[in-house]
């Protein structure tokens, strides 16, 4: 209850705050053109890492590595992003810190951190072929390119006895 007063209250009157604060220093046209830059170069930025991470993402696929790194970059970006595109000055210094690199991999450790206290990993016995290290293609479960086309007559739902 507390994080939502804060995320729909505190933080919406802060940024309105700090909005004000620097359209009295500098002018309100520069502080518009201040909010759209940062909207643009939010967005440029977006689309410039989210490539970025779906590309690393695809490598690690390739390599056969679990994309978690991958996965938390790409949601960071996200977040980010949105952060950037919505108007105000601390959503921006956070939405730059999410997309830069170097403070979203700190970020990233310091969610790690957070949620390897939060969940328990169990390895899941009892399975033929189950287990850490076992070879994925030896489970009998593990089908691959199985599917098959319907022809389209048969595509349609069965009729009810009352139609």
């Amino acid at each position: 209850m507390a994080l939502l007063v804060v995320l729909f209250i505190v933080v919406p009157i802060a940024e309105i705050y700090v909005i004000i604060q620097v359209g009295e220093l500098i002018g309100i046209w520069p502080t518009i053109g201040l909010i759209l830059v940062s909207a643009f170069v939010g967005s440029w930025l977006l689309r410039s890492q989210g490539r970025s991470a779906w590309r690393r993402f695809n490598e690690a696929l390739a390599h056969r590595r679990f994309p978690g790194n991958e996965v938390a970059d790409g949601a960071l970006i996200i977040v980010g992003g949105t952060l950037l595109l919505t108007p105000g000055f601390l959503s921006d210094l956070l939405g730059i810190s999410l997309l830069v690199p170097p403070t979203r991999a700190l970020v990233r450790r310091g969610l790690r951190r957070y949620m390897l206290g939060r969940f328990a990993f169990v390895s899941v016995g009892g399975f033929p072929g189950g287990g850490p290290g076992a070879n994925p293609a030896s489970r009998p479960y593990d089908v691959d390119a199985t599917a098959e086309e319907e022809p389209p007559e048969s595509a349609e739902l069965p009729r009810s006895d009352d139609e």
